[in-house]
């Protein structure tokens, strides 16, 4: 038997869609979001949320992969070489609790 529940896609007025997944991912790319989330916010000189910060992420992987030739790696993915340092390793409680300070920008 299969338990898997298609989620829910919603139209948006923009022509776009929407469609809610969860999503389990290590603390440091939680905190990888947050710092885009922020450089975002910079940017659009407003508040920016995580999944704002992905949905520009994938959009700008989507529209680099379709403008460079086969081959070649898009710019939304994140290299091994990205400029963003990794975080030091520490005891997981540590690295959720210094996440979550970067991203709520009280680091």
């Amino acid at each position: 038997m299969n338990d898997r529940v298609t989620p829910p896609i919603h139209a948006l007025p923009d022509g776009e869609a929407e469609l809610a997944v969860v999503l389990r991912l290590p603390w440091e790319d939680v905190a990888r979001l947050g710092q885009e989330a922020g450089r975002l916010a910079s940017q659009m000189q407003r508040p920016v949320t995580l999944d704002e910060a992905v949905s520009h992420r994938l959009r700008s992987a989507r529209a680099a992969a379709h403008a460079k030739p086969a081959g070649e790696q898009a710019a939304g993915a994140m290299p091994a070489s990205a400029s963003v340092s990794p975080l030091p390793s520490r005891a997981p409680t540590e690295q959720a609790r210094q996440a979550i300070e970067r991203i709520n920008g009280t680091a």
